[in-house]
């Protein structure tokens, strides 16, 4: 792997740090503090989406080997997420370039699709990568991860007087991986050919 493959892909996990977990945060209290039921809802289904991108670095850290691939499918899920809705885009449309907050999640939507498909095309050139992470050719995609692990490994020792194994991430991992595709199934054969497109962000007490 050259070494401006290594930046790229250092590069892309900054800014996955930056536009898929930073700015949904602040957009998050943002249109809280603006009572803007649109874009709450919007935030509301992408943080449970993105759900599975904290479970693919949990697997990341476990040097599981198709984490890699779990990590492509949850930025997949994360864009989709974002644009599937016909009532939160047809609000979104009616608000003028001046309402700082729609502009905003706008431009972020536009953001979040560019990383994931960037980081799925610079995946596909290590293609080998989705399901052998643990290869010397993909040890670039478990740096980053490295990092997170030692943050958490003293987080849980700090708090617990544990030590925070990679065996126990990629279990937890895994664990989390199934209760999340089980919900994932749940909602696509209950609330989606019910619903539809339709996100009902209008409609108090109504997910």
């Amino acid at each position: 792997m050259n070494v401006f493959n290594q930046i790229s892909i250092w590069l892309s996990f900054q800014l996955s740090i930056i536009f898929l977990i930073g700015i949904p945060v602040a957009l998050s209290f943002w249109s809280i503090k603006k009572r803007n039921k649109a874009v709450i809802k919007l935030l509301s289904i992408y943080w449970k989406i993105s759900l599975l991108f904290f479970i693919s670095l949990l697997l990341l850290i476990g040097k599981y080997n198709y984490a890699l691939f779990i990590t492509n499918i949850s930025t997949l899920l994360m864009t989709v997420s974002i644009w599937f809705w016909n009532d939160i885009n047809d609000e979104l449309r009616e608000y003028n370039f001046s309402y700082s907050l729609a502009t905003t999640t706008k431009i972020w939507r536009w953001a979040v699709t560019f990383i994931s498909f960037n980081f799925l095309i610079q995946s596909l050139q290590n293609f080998n990568c989705f399901s052998f992470i643990n290869s010397a050719a993909c040890s670039i995609w478990l740096q980053p991860s490295s990092s997170l692990y030692i943050f958490i490994k003293n987080l849980f020792n700090f708090f617990f007087g544990a030590n925070f194994t990679q065996p126990m991430a990629k279990f937890l991992g895994l664990f989390s991986l199934l209760i999340f595709i089980l919900g994932l199934i749940q909602w696509s054969i209950i609330k989606l050919p019910k619903n539809g497109r339709n996100s009902f962000f209008s409609e108090n007490g109504r997910n």
